[in-house]
């Protein structure tokens, strides 16, 4: 697969760097062959925020065959996006090209006409500009990134690592994903539903955290009763203290931690194993298959049988895969 990644003067390493860090990782994990390549408005040098000057950089053509096209970030004063670039965006959607829009990378994607009537997601600092700008676009402030299969947007700085190892769990499976994630000592799955930032800072974990304890233990007893009880009796911690101190150091209840971990290994389970759903569903610690179609389809928009059937079918040669929103 062949990845387009737009550079201007003025973007940050950091920026510039997260799509082909994540992306160039799969074609050194030997999971497939994927191609990342720097592209601009010309093929003049660019000069980065930090100052360093970057050649090699290829013309727009470089883009005109690539299946994936990544904006990874904007301008800070959010200028209008000029007509080369929203041509570009334009016709590569339309030739079938995923259009990813990471940070404010959002804005220029919204200005192609890209997102008009839906929903999307940038910094919160890009906010208000946005939407005054594109008064039919619905800004979602609750999520690290929102992918509609053609066009994906991520939220500020650090997202765009989540946005870009979700593109590479939806084409290649959360294995892959995972390997990647590894590779890179990047956590490799934070929920789509997660908010992109939060308004007091976590605090740091000791050794002997018991929250972290309890979490470590818990992934490993999905098929078993995991009732706020019961965990805050492996913290030895009061309902109320553990429950107040899990969100504190999650962000989440006990009980929605819970239910997305299960969903998660849920759907690795319908990606990688054969088991029938009633057993994924007891493993998982659903107890019925009715509770796991329920979480599964309010989760992801699909219900688990599509689901492994939609998977199955993205491992067809030529398929490049495409996953259903995630808000």
């Amino acid at each position: 697969m062949r990845i387009a990644i737009y550079a201007f003067t003025g973007i940050t390493m950091f920026h510039l760097s997260v799509p082909q860090m994540v992306f160039d990782e799969v074609t050194r994990q030997g999971l497939a062959e994927w191609e990342t390549v720097l592209f601009s408005d010309d093929n003049d040098p660019i000069t980065t925020a930090e100052g360093y000057q970057i050649t090699g950089v290829s013309g727009p053509k470089a883009a005109s065959d690539a299946e994936v096209v990544v904006v990874p970030s904007w301008y800070d004063d959010g200028r209008p996006a000029g007509q080369p670039l929203r041509q570009l965006l334009a016709t590569s959607h339309d030739r079938g090209a995923t259009i990813a829009g990471l940070c404010l990378g959002t804005f220029p994607i919204a200005d192609s006409g890209l997102l008009a009537g839906r929903k999307a997601v940038t910094h919160w600092q890009g906010f208000d500009q946005l939407t005054q700008r594109h008064p039919d676009l619905e800004i979602d402030d609750s999520v690290l990134y929102i992918d509609h299969g053609d066009v994906i947007t991520s939220a500020g700085t650090a997202s765009a690592l989540d946005a870009c190892l979700h593109m590479v769990r939806t084409r290649l499976g959360s294995e892959a994903a995972n390997q990647v994630a590894r590779s890179l000592v990047i956590a490799p799955h934070r929920d789509g539903g997660q908010a992109q930032y939060i308004q007091r800072p976590l605090p740091e974990r000791a050794d002997d955290d018991p929250i972290s304890a309890v979490l470590d233990w818990a992934v490993n007893h999905l098929d078993e009763s995991l009732s706020v009880e019961r965990l805050a009796a492996i913290a030895h911690m009061s309902v109320r203290t553990f429950i107040r101190t899990f969100r504190s150091s999650t962000g989440a209840t006990p009980a929605s931690w819970v239910r997305m971990r299960r969903l998660d290994e849920a759907r690795r389970a319908l990606e990688t194993t054969s088991r029938s759903i009633d057993q994924i569903a007891a493993d998982c610690g659903f107890g019925s298959v009715v509770t796991l179609r329920q979480n599964f389809a309010a989760a992801f928009r699909i219900t688990p049988s599509e689901y492994r059937r939609r998977f199955e079918a993205s491992e067809a040669p030529g398929d490049r895969g495409t996953s259903p929103a995630v808000t």
